[in-house]
């Protein structure tokens, strides 16, 4: 099996000169996402947790809505890849075919697959109300994440996603070489266990972008947490379908771009 972290030697230029290193390297690897024997996209992650990761990839980018619409999942690897090989129910596989049917040609990365720029601008569905937060638990949201990074305590080189309960804590994390790929592992991790994204919120160490909130919307989760920035267009989508967006969550504090009122001083309010 592919590793998620390979030693590989370097040379190290300082201010003594140089010397000779060897350095824990986070894999990118190739991973085939594939539909009744059709491949929809192939991503280049980080080659662990992929039964989630095809799950959560699955749910979304709207391909599934629930996991039995899976009917069969089976992760194979090869000499220069790995494929996460799916057949979906009759409908599900139906509604794929013709989506293909309306598709271009592939692209990489955050879109997923999709190459119109209607699609890439899609509308995303309303959230529900979702769980409220206290300005605490968003502030040392973060931090709890930071102690869930066993791939980034070697490397310094990934991301990960986590999901926060309000009242319980960081319930679940996973890691990746790509930000949405991490939360496509979380997503199906959480699937897994039977989880509602629903009830809490996604935690980032990323920015947060467009397709991060397409994401979240897509699988119900009502707020999103984040070290970094957001983009302008990820505010205008989250604010739009109603989904909290709080960034530079860190230090102690935040600052809320859309939907505050899931965020209070007062005790927390599980949906």
């Amino acid at each position: 099996m592919a590793k998620p972290v390979r030693s590989l030697p370097g040379l190290s230029w300082g201010a003594e000169g140089t010397r000779e290193v060897s350095r824990a390297l986070p894999e990118e690897w190739p991973v085939a996402l594939v539909y009744d024997g059709s491949t929809q996209a192939v991503m280049m992650a980080s080659p662990q947790d992929l039964a989630d990761f095809a799950l959560g990839f699955s749910l979304s980018e709207g391909i599934i809505g629930k996991p039995s619409d899976i009917k069969s999942l089976e992760v194979v690897e090869h000499g220069e890849g790995t494929e996460c090989r799916m057949w979906l129910a009759e409908d599900r596989g139906e509604a794929l075919t013709a989506r293909r049917r309306a598709m271009m040609g592939p692209v990489g990365c955050g879109l997923c697959g999709i190459d119109s720029l209607a699609e890439a601008a899609r509308s995303v569905p309303q959230v529900g109300p979702g769980p409220r937060f206290t300005s605490a638990e968003v502030a040392s949201a973060a931090e709890l994440l930071r102690d869930r990074q066993p791939l980034h305590d070697r490397t310094r080189a990934v991301h990960a996603a986590g999901f926060l309960r309000p009242g319980e804590g960081l319930l679940a994390a996973r890691e990746d070489v790509g930000r949405h790929n991490a939360l496509d592992k979380l997503i199906g991790a959480l699937a897994g266990q039977g989880i509602d994204p629903g009830a809490g919120a996604f935690v980032m160490t990323s920015r947060l972008s467009v397709e991060l909130v397409q994401k979240a919307a897509q699988v119900g989760c009502t707020a999103l947490i984040a070290v970094s920035a957001p983009t302008a267009h990820a505010v205008r989508l989250a604010e739009g379908a109603g989904l909290t967006l709080a960034a530079f969550a860190r230090a102690g504090g935040f600052d809320i771009y859309a939907h505050a009122e899931r965020i209070g001083e007062g005790e927390t309010h599980v949906a």
